[in-house]
C-alpha cells in the first residue's frame, strides 16, 4: 500500500523540508538520453580534433582576466586617491572577480580546465583568493546544486528562507510581491555574506542547508584558513594601512555589490525563470519522475546564446543546458556542440 505524501509545507523560517532524506532522493530510470548525448559530444571532439580540456585559448583568457584583476586592485589600492577615479576602478575590480568565478574557478572546480588534477585544483583555489571556499563550493555547487537543481527542499541555491520566493512550491508571503525590487540589494550583499558568515557557519556545523558534509582536514583545512587570511589581508588589512576606514569599507562594498549582482543575475537567468521546471518527487514513490540527465535539461535555461561578448565574460554559462549535460568539458566549446544537444529533442 503506497504511503500518501502531502505537498511540502514551509517551516517557520520559510524553508521547505526535503521530501526525502538529503542525498537519498532518487531519479527515474535512465532512458538512454545521457549516454547518447555523451556519445555525440565525444564524436564532435574526435571529428573536430579539439581537446576537451587544456585549451590554449583558456590559458590565455586566464592570463587576461588575472591581469585585469591585478591591475584593478593595484590601481585602486596603491595609486588612486580620489573618489571619482576610485569608483570606476572598484566596479572594474568587482567585474574582474565575477569573471574569475565564472571562468577560472568554475572550470577548475568542475575539473574541466585541465587533464591535470593539480591544475584544476590550482584554478579552483582562485575562489579562496576571492574570499570564498573552494572546499565548500565543491560540496554546495557540484554535489547539491548540480545533483538536485531546482528541486525545492534539496537545492540550497534556490532557498533564501523567508527573504524571497524562488520556487513556486515555497511559502508565499505578502512582501514577496516586492522582491523584484529589494532582491537587488540582497544580491549585492551575497559575497560579503559568504565571506564573513556562510563559509564559517558551514565549517562549524558541517551542514549546507539540509545536507551534511565532512569537515575539512589536513591541507583542505589549511587552505580554508589560509585563503580567508589572504583575502582579508588583500581586501581590508593592506588598504587600511593606506586609506581611511570609511574609504576602504565603501569601495570594498562597492566592488562586492558589483560582483554579487552579476553572479546572481546569471544564476537567476539560468534557473529562476518561467521556462525552467521546478519538479517535485512523485507522491506515490517519493522519486523524481524524470531521469537525472533529463531533469538537468528541464530545470535549466539557455540565454543570450548569440552574444559572444557575454559568453566570453561569463565563461559560456549562458549555455547552461550544455554545461549541465556535460560538466567536465571546458565551457569555451559549449556553443560549438550545443546543436547536438538540441537535435536530440
Amino acid at each position: 500500500m503506497a504511503v500518501k505524501r502531502k505537498t511540502p509545507t514551509s517551516r517557520p523560517d520559510g524553508r521547505v523540508p526535503p521530501t526525502a532524506a538529503p542525498g537519498e532522493l532518487k531519479f527515474g530510470a535512465s532512458d538512454g538520453f545521457q549516454s547518447e548525448l555523451r556519445k555525440r559530444v565525444e564524436e564532435y571532439f574526435r571529428s573536430s580534433g579539439r581537446g576537451q580540456r587544456d585549451c590554449p585559448q583558456m590559458y590565455l583568457k586566464t592570463a587576461i582576466i588575472g591581469g585585469w584583476f591585478v591591475a584593478s586592485y593595484a590601481l585602486l589600492v596603491f595609486c588612486v586617491g580620489t573618489g571619482w577615479l576610485a569608483l570606476p576602478l572598484a566596479i572594474l575590480l568587482g567585474l574582474s572577480m565575477a569573471a574569475i568565478g565564472f571562468n577560472i574557478q568554475h572550470d577548475g572546480g568542475h575539473r574541466a580546465y585541465s587533464n591535470r588534477r593539480w591544475i584544476n585544483k590550482l584554478m579552483a583555489l582562485s575562489l579562496d583568493l576571492l574570499g570564498g571556499s573552494s572546499y565548500i563550493w565543491a560540496r554546495k555547487h557540484n554535489s547539491i546544486h548540480h545533483g538536485y537543481a531546482n528541486i525545492t527542499g534539496h537545492d540550497d541555491d534556490i532557498d533564501l528562507g523567508l527573504l524571497a520566493r524562488l520556487s513556486p512550491h515555497q511559502r508565499r508571503l505578502k512582501f514577496h510581491r516586492l522582491q523584484h525590487f529589494y532582491l537587488w540589494a540582497l544580491y549585492g550583499l551575497l559575497p560579503i555574506k559568504w565571506q564573513f558568515y556562510d563559509d564559517f557557519r558551514a565549517m562549524v556545523t558541517g551542514r549546507i542547508g539540509e545536507h551534511q558534509f565532512a569537515h575539512p582536514k589536513g591541507w583542505d583545512l589549511v587552505t580554508f584558513i589560509g585563503g580567508k587570511a589572504v583575502f582579508f589581508s588583500l581586501a581590508l588589512v593592506i588598504p587600511l594601512l593606506l586609506h581611511p576606514v570609511w574609504a576602504v569599507l565603501l569601495f570594498y562594498v562597492a566592488a562586492s555589490v558589483v560582483q554579487g549582482v552579476v553572479l546572481s543575475v546569471v544564476f537567476q537567468l539560468a534557473h529562476c525563470v518561467e521556462e525552467a521546471a521546478f519538479p517535485l518527487p512523485r507522491k506515490d514513490t517519493g522519486r523524481m519522475e524524470a531521469a537525472w540527465a533529463v531533469h538537468q535539461v528541464e530545470a535549466t535555461v539557455d540565454f543570450a546564446r548569440r552574444s559572444r561578448l557575454l559568453s566570453w565574460f561569463i565563461g559560456g554559462l549562458n549555455f547552461q543546458i550544455e554545461h549541465r549535460s556535460v560538466t567536465s568539458i571546458t565551457r569555451r566549446f559549449h556553443c560549438s556542440w550545443s546543436r547536438r544537444v538540441r537535435n536530440m529533442g
